[in-house]
């Protein structure tokens, strides 16, 4: 019951952020809406998926609606510092949460239970990632198709009618950015992502994107 427990503690989180969107009618917190879509996703990608990827992916922007980006100076180094702080932070947060949920446990010694602890939090800090970690992969998967399916099309249509983003995004940065994000995932992202169904101006630019 402790994974249920810890799921239900990030969620009722998730709940509060004030930022709304609207799915199927109904409005929900952003960031709830955002963990369950990523957990979909990573039920597509690694259905087999360990705990602590579970949970570090279920976690992945934990109370992010608390340190808002204007916050911190918007440029490329502003940005840098706000995720790399962000990511401690998330991980902070939610291996506090984890330890009060699992707590003591009479099949898994104390080294055993912070190790469980360390994993999660070195998991959503995507650590180990360009050392090849598989599971830091998958979260990694998962966090760019989100992107792609639920981010991308507003961005893209935003970016069409001539609006600018950070630093001015003409089409050339948005096509980059595609590229990047596409260079970041796996064969089997890869896969999944070109599953995502797009039209009009996100399908024009992902083709521009992977024709180079």
């Amino acid at each position: 019951m402790s994974y249920e427990k810890a799921l239900a503690a990030i969620d009722a989180a998730h709940a509060q952020d004030p930022n709304k969107i609207t799915v199927a009618g109904k409005e929900v917190p952003y960031e709830l809406h955002y963990a369950e879509k990523c957990t979909s996703y990573l039920d597509k990608r690694s259905p087999d998926a360990s705990e602590a990827l579970r949970l570090a992916i279920r976690a992945q922007h934990f109370r992010r609606w608390e340190v808002p980006r204007n916050t911190y100076p918007m440029t490329r180094v502003g940005y840098h510092t706000w995720r790399t702080y962000l990511k401690k932070r998330q991980a902070d947060l939610v291996m506090s949460i984890l330890d009060e949920c699992y707590g003591p446990s009479a099949t898994k010694s104390h080294d055993e239970h912070m190790a469980f602890l360390n994993r999660v939090g070195s998991l959503m800090k995507k650590e180990g990632l360009k050392e090849g970690d598989e599971e830091a992969g998958v979260l990694e998967d998962v966090a760019c198709l989100v992107f792609l399916d639920d981010q991308f099309d507003k961005y893209a249509k935003l970016w069409d009618e001539g609006e600018k983003g950070e630093g001015g995004l003409d089409e050339e940065k948005v096509l980059g950015i595609l590229r990047k994000t596409w260079a970041k995932m796996t064969e089997k992202g890869h896969e999944l992502a070109l599953q995502i169904p797009m039209e009009g101006r996100p399908k024009e630019l992902i083709q521009k994107a992977l024709a180079g």
